[in-house]
Protein backbone atom coordinates (compact mmCIF):
# COMPACT_ATOMS: atom_id res chain seq x y z
CA UNK A 1 0.00 0.00 0.00
CA UNK A 2 1.27 3.10 -0.74
CA UNK A 3 1.77 5.80 2.01
CA UNK A 4 -1.69 7.91 3.21
CA UNK A 5 0.18 11.09 2.18
CA UNK A 6 -3.20 13.02 1.70
CA UNK A 7 -4.40 15.74 3.94
CA UNK A 8 -4.83 13.99 7.00
CA UNK A 9 -1.16 13.25 7.22
CA UNK A 10 0.09 16.46 5.19
CA UNK A 11 -1.73 18.81 8.47
CA UNK A 12 0.64 16.84 10.38
CA UNK A 13 3.70 17.72 8.98
CA UNK A 14 2.96 20.93 7.47
CA UNK A 15 -0.30 22.84 8.36
CA UNK A 16 -0.42 25.00 11.51
CA UNK A 17 -1.28 22.57 14.29
CA UNK A 18 -4.49 23.89 16.21
CA UNK A 19 -3.21 23.95 19.88
CA UNK A 20 -6.07 26.12 21.18
CA UNK A 21 -7.90 23.85 24.04
CA UNK A 22 -11.33 25.61 24.08
CA UNK A 23 -11.35 24.68 20.33
CA UNK A 24 -10.69 21.28 20.66
CA UNK A 25 -13.00 20.70 23.24
CA UNK A 26 -15.55 22.28 20.98
CA UNK A 27 -14.75 19.84 17.97
CA UNK A 28 -15.27 16.97 19.95
CA UNK A 29 -18.34 17.57 22.30
CA UNK A 30 -19.96 18.50 18.81
CA UNK A 31 -18.91 14.73 17.66
CA UNK A 32 -20.49 13.65 20.82
CA UNK A 33 -23.61 14.87 20.52
CA UNK A 34 -24.14 14.20 16.80
CA UNK A 35 -22.93 10.45 17.50
CA UNK A 36 -25.71 9.74 20.82
CA UNK A 37 -28.33 11.88 18.67
CA UNK A 38 -27.40 9.03 16.02
CA UNK A 39 -26.95 6.31 18.03
CA UNK A 40 -27.95 6.56 21.65
CA UNK A 41 -25.60 7.57 24.87
CA UNK A 42 -24.72 4.10 25.99
CA UNK A 43 -21.07 3.78 24.13
CA UNK A 44 -21.07 -0.18 24.83
CA UNK A 45 -23.67 -0.04 21.74
CA UNK A 46 -23.06 2.84 20.02
CA UNK A 47 -19.33 2.21 18.05
CA UNK A 48 -18.83 5.88 17.04
CA UNK A 49 -19.61 7.58 20.24
CA UNK A 50 -17.22 5.20 22.03
CA UNK A 51 -14.95 6.44 19.47
CA UNK A 52 -15.31 10.25 20.20
CA UNK A 53 -15.30 9.50 23.96
CA UNK A 54 -12.14 8.09 23.55
CA UNK A 55 -10.65 10.74 21.77
CA UNK A 56 -12.16 12.70 24.37
CA UNK A 57 -10.14 11.51 26.88
CA UNK A 58 -7.33 11.65 24.82
CA UNK A 59 -7.58 15.64 25.09
CA UNK A 60 -8.48 15.24 28.69
CA UNK A 61 -11.95 16.44 28.61
CA UNK A 62 -13.67 16.02 32.22
CA UNK A 63 -16.08 13.09 32.22
CA UNK A 64 -18.63 15.47 33.09
CA UNK A 65 -18.58 17.39 29.45
CA UNK A 66 -18.20 14.26 28.11
CA UNK A 67 -21.75 12.87 30.07
CA UNK A 68 -23.87 15.97 29.07
CA UNK A 69 -22.92 16.23 25.37
CA UNK A 70 -23.47 12.23 25.07
CA UNK A 71 -26.99 13.09 27.09
CA UNK A 72 -28.01 16.52 24.96
CA UNK A 73 -27.55 14.49 21.81
CA UNK A 74 -29.88 11.75 22.68
CA UNK A 75 -32.31 13.93 24.17
CA UNK A 76 -32.17 13.00 27.54
CA UNK A 77 -31.27 16.93 28.31
CA UNK A 78 -31.93 19.73 25.98
CA UNK A 79 -29.79 21.79 23.90
CA UNK A 80 -28.39 22.80 20.73
CA UNK A 81 -29.94 20.99 17.48
CA UNK A 82 -26.69 20.20 14.87
CA UNK A 83 -27.03 19.27 11.71
CA UNK A 84 -24.31 16.97 9.77
CA UNK A 85 -23.79 18.51 6.51
CA UNK A 86 -20.41 17.66 4.53
CA UNK A 87 -19.92 20.33 1.32
CA UNK A 88 -18.20 19.62 -1.80
CA UNK A 89 -15.51 21.66 -3.81
CA UNK A 90 -12.23 22.30 -5.83
CA UNK A 91 -8.91 23.90 -4.84
CA UNK A 92 -6.22 25.31 -6.84
CA UNK A 93 -5.16 22.62 -9.30
CA UNK A 94 -8.05 21.50 -9.69
CA UNK A 95 -8.23 19.27 -6.45
CA UNK A 96 -11.18 18.42 -4.84
CA UNK A 97 -11.72 18.98 -1.63
CA UNK A 98 -14.74 17.64 0.77
CA UNK A 99 -15.33 19.41 4.25
CA UNK A 100 -17.35 17.62 7.01
CA UNK A 101 -18.95 20.62 9.35
CA UNK A 102 -21.38 19.95 12.35
CA UNK A 103 -23.58 22.93 12.90
CA UNK A 104 -26.73 25.43 14.61
CA UNK A 105 -27.02 27.13 11.52
CA UNK A 106 -26.82 26.04 7.79
CA UNK A 107 -26.98 28.93 6.24
CA UNK A 108 -24.10 30.72 8.11
CA UNK A 109 -21.72 27.75 7.86
CA UNK A 110 -22.62 27.69 3.48
CA UNK A 111 -22.14 31.31 3.25
CA UNK A 112 -18.35 31.38 4.97
CA UNK A 113 -17.14 28.00 3.16
CA UNK A 114 -18.24 30.12 0.05
CA UNK A 115 -16.57 32.55 0.78
CA UNK A 116 -13.34 30.54 1.98
CA UNK A 117 -13.23 28.82 -1.07
CA UNK A 118 -13.90 32.25 -2.98
CA UNK A 119 -11.06 34.22 -1.51
CA UNK A 120 -8.45 31.25 -1.91
CA UNK A 121 -8.53 30.12 -5.37
CA UNK A 122 -11.33 27.63 -5.25
CA UNK A 123 -15.19 27.20 -5.51
CA UNK A 124 -17.85 24.78 -3.50
CA UNK A 125 -19.76 22.39 -6.01
CA UNK A 126 -22.54 21.25 -6.06
CA UNK A 127 -23.34 17.78 -4.04
CA UNK A 128 -22.27 14.94 -5.82
CA UNK A 129 -19.53 16.98 -7.51
CA UNK A 130 -16.59 15.31 -6.10
CA UNK A 131 -17.93 12.77 -3.77
CA UNK A 132 -17.56 10.30 -5.95
CA UNK A 133 -13.58 10.15 -5.99
CA UNK A 134 -13.86 9.38 -2.53
CA UNK A 135 -13.93 6.31 -0.04
CA UNK A 136 -14.96 6.31 3.60
CA UNK A 137 -11.70 4.50 5.17
CA UNK A 138 -11.26 3.71 9.17
CA UNK A 139 -7.00 5.10 9.91
CA UNK A 140 -4.93 4.02 12.69
CA UNK A 141 -1.45 5.43 12.85
CA UNK A 142 0.57 3.78 15.42
CA UNK A 143 4.10 4.80 16.86
CA UNK A 144 6.68 2.46 15.19
CA UNK A 145 8.66 2.36 18.92
CA UNK A 146 5.56 0.65 20.22
CA UNK A 147 6.15 -2.91 18.40
CA UNK A 148 7.74 -4.37 15.58
CA UNK A 149 5.86 -4.95 11.91
CA UNK A 150 5.58 -8.44 11.78
CA UNK A 151 4.46 -9.04 15.14
CA UNK A 152 2.21 -5.42 14.23
CA UNK A 153 0.94 -6.96 10.56
CA UNK A 154 0.09 -10.27 12.22
CA UNK A 155 -2.29 -8.52 14.70
CA UNK A 156 -3.47 -5.83 12.41
CA UNK A 157 -4.74 -9.20 9.89
CA UNK A 158 -6.30 -11.48 12.77
CA UNK A 159 -8.66 -7.96 13.37
CA UNK A 160 -9.47 -7.41 10.18
CA UNK A 161 -7.65 -4.82 8.99
CA UNK A 162 -8.04 -4.13 5.19
CA UNK A 163 -3.97 -2.75 4.67
CA UNK A 164 -0.95 -2.17 6.65
CA UNK A 165 1.65 0.31 5.91
CA UNK A 166 5.06 0.63 7.51
CA UNK A 167 6.89 2.88 5.05
CA UNK A 168 6.09 6.24 6.61
CA UNK A 169 7.18 7.19 10.40
CA UNK A 170 4.58 5.65 11.75
CA UNK A 171 2.56 2.39 11.10
CA UNK A 172 -0.74 2.85 9.30
CA UNK A 173 -3.30 0.92 9.73
CA UNK A 174 -7.05 1.00 6.60
CA UNK A 175 -10.14 -0.56 8.06
CA UNK A 176 -13.32 -0.52 7.05
CA UNK A 177 -15.34 2.00 9.24
CA UNK A 178 -17.60 0.03 10.99
CA UNK A 179 -14.32 -2.10 12.43
CA UNK A 180 -12.33 0.42 13.66
CA UNK A 181 -13.39 0.81 17.19
CA UNK A 182 -12.85 -3.07 17.47
CA UNK A 183 -9.20 -2.87 15.94
CA UNK A 184 -8.29 0.06 18.46
CA UNK A 185 -10.10 -2.26 21.45
CA UNK A 186 -7.88 -5.07 20.38
CA UNK A 187 -4.64 -2.72 20.21
CA UNK A 188 -5.17 -1.44 23.35
CA UNK A 189 -5.86 -4.67 24.76
CA UNK A 190 -2.15 -5.01 23.86
CA UNK A 191 -0.94 -1.95 25.79
CA UNK A 192 -0.97 -0.13 22.11
CA UNK A 193 -2.20 3.06 22.07
CA UNK A 194 -2.82 4.48 18.70
CA UNK A 195 -1.44 8.28 17.86
CA UNK A 196 -5.15 8.50 16.04
CA UNK A 197 -7.53 6.83 14.99
CA UNK A 198 -10.32 8.41 12.45
CA UNK A 199 -12.56 7.80 9.79
CA UNK A 200 -11.77 9.42 6.74
CA UNK A 201 -12.22 9.71 2.86
CA UNK A 202 -9.04 9.17 1.08
CA UNK A 203 -9.42 9.74 -2.61
CA UNK A 204 -9.40 6.76 -5.27
CA UNK A 205 -7.30 8.70 -7.36
CA UNK A 206 -4.76 11.64 -5.85
CA UNK A 207 -3.47 14.37 -7.90
CA UNK A 208 0.19 16.01 -7.22
CA UNK A 209 0.20 19.70 -6.87
CA UNK A 210 2.77 21.44 -7.14
CA UNK A 211 4.52 25.20 -6.69
CA UNK A 212 1.96 28.21 -6.19
CA UNK A 213 -0.74 25.85 -6.61
CA UNK A 214 0.49 23.70 -3.12
CA UNK A 215 1.07 26.88 -1.57
CA UNK A 216 -2.31 28.07 -2.40
CA UNK A 217 -4.12 24.54 -1.16
CA UNK A 218 -2.32 24.06 1.54
CA UNK A 219 -3.70 27.64 2.50
CA UNK A 220 -7.14 26.85 1.93
CA UNK A 221 -7.35 23.68 3.45
CA UNK A 222 -5.79 24.91 7.03
CA UNK A 223 -8.41 28.00 6.95
CA UNK A 224 -11.38 25.51 6.14
CA UNK A 225 -9.91 23.23 9.00
CA UNK A 226 -9.77 26.33 10.97
CA UNK A 227 -13.52 27.45 10.60
CA UNK A 228 -15.82 26.96 13.63
CA UNK A 229 -18.27 24.58 12.09
CA UNK A 230 -16.02 22.29 10.18
CA UNK A 231 -14.97 19.04 11.97
CA UNK A 232 -13.31 17.47 9.06
CA UNK A 233 -11.46 18.03 6.26
CA UNK A 234 -10.51 15.73 3.06
CA UNK A 235 -8.71 16.53 -0.49
CA UNK A 236 -7.24 14.81 -3.19
CA UNK A 237 -4.44 16.82 -3.44
CA UNK A 238 -0.88 15.20 -2.58
CA UNK A 239 2.03 17.25 -1.92
CA UNK A 240 5.95 16.14 -2.28
CA UNK A 241 7.25 16.13 1.03
CA UNK A 242 10.42 18.07 -0.06
CA UNK A 243 8.59 21.06 -1.68
CA UNK A 244 6.49 21.30 1.50
CA UNK A 245 9.99 21.60 3.40
CA UNK A 246 10.07 25.05 1.41
CA UNK A 247 6.85 26.43 1.68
Amino acid sequence: MSGHSKWATTKRKKARIDVARAKVFNRILREITVAARAGGSDPDGNPRLRAAIIKAKAANMPAKNIETAAAKGAGELEGVQYLEITYEGYGPGGTAILVDTVTDNRVRTVAELRNLFSKNGGNLGEEGSVAWMFKTKGIIMLPKTAIGEDALFELATENDADDFDASGEEYEIRVAPAKLHALVEALEKKGLHPSSSEVVKVADMPIKVTGANAEKALELLEMLDDQDDVQGVHTNAEFDAQELENL
